[in-house]
């Protein structure tokens, strides 16, 4: 059975790449142990406060502390978004996309207020060093704050849209305005697939070929393949026998798990009734 969908050129799934998910791990890895310093710095800051280390002075050490922990909450900050950018969250998921991408913000937050809300409520404190303290501390919680704030966070859809511009921009010839380095590798290969389908599959009726594919359709109705497959030129190639099959353009191929052009190409041009390619 064919199950004949339009050839629109969307990839309804943009997904990162083994390579992109492995540096988003290593770079949140690296976000974590930043932001456990920074709360450990805001941690010792508090035994700090309650043996009165600070009644009397101190202010360079509760500076240094303040300082410590906006450095590290600020790394860490920094790492989570690269990683975002490697591996961004869906936006049709609202709360795991804002969780993800302000996490930065929240944990900055967590590291600095109780530790200023000690530093302006201590009734112990000499007012000078309370007021220099304070202000310090809130300058910095601010400025970390802000670091982790993503204002305009990368998303699955997001990427999905550059991806297909990007390939679209390559085959056209035209200046890759699209082709951001986290979508440029797979837009390349769709582009390269297309070319090579549009290619093979040129006859009477379409001299420019088509940007028609034919797949396995993925398992129980699933919106996309457990496993890779690979696409075809036509639903009559022997691969494809007593299959359920699906078609689309190679980019909706790819959105279903199915990325990789056929070898057999000449043999499928012949069972298809394409003309071979010269």
């Amino acid at each position: 059975m064919t199950d004949n969908k339009p050839a629109a050129d969307v990839t309804k799934d943009w997904q990162a790449t083994q390579g992109q998910k492995s540096a988003a791990t290593r770079l949140r890895l690296f976000a974590a142990l930043s932001w456990i310093v920074a709360i450990g710095g805001e941690i010792a800051g508090i035994v700090l406060f309650y043996k009165h280390k600070f009644d009397q002075g101190n202010l360079p050490l509760l500076i240094g502390i303040l300082v410590g922990i906006a450095i590290f909450a600020i790394a860490g900050n920094l790492f989570w978004k690269a990683a975002n950018r490697h591996d961004p969250a869906r936006a049709s998921d609202t709360a795991s996309f804002f969780f993800q991408n302000q996490l930065g913000a929240i944990i900055t937050l967590i590291a600095f207020l109780p530790l200023i809300f000690l530093i302006l409520t201590d009734k112990n404190m000499d007012p000078q060093t309370k007021k220099v303290a304070g202000g310090v501390g809130a300058a910095l919680a601010v400025l970390a704050t802000v670091m982790g704030v993503s204002f305009k966070p990368p998303s699955v859809e997001q990427y999905t849209q550059d991806m297909n511009s990007c390939a679209a921009q390559i085959r056209a010839g035209q200046p890759t305005t699209a082709c951001s380095p986290e979508v440029a590798a797979q837009a390349q290969e769709i582009a390269t697939d297309t070319s090579a389908v549009t290619a093979a599959t040129k006859d009477a009726s379409h001299p420019a070929g088509q940007d028609v594919v034919y797949w396995i359709a993925p398992e129980n109705g699933a919106a996309k393949s457990s496993e890779p497959h690979v696409f075809h030129l036509c639903a009559a190639v022997s691969p494809l026998k007593d299959k359920t099959v699906n078609s689309g353009s190679v980019t909706e191929a790819y959105a279903q798990n199915a990325i990789r052009i056929t070898k057999q190409i000449e043999m499928e041009q012949k069972q298809c009734g394409f003309a071979a390619s010269q």
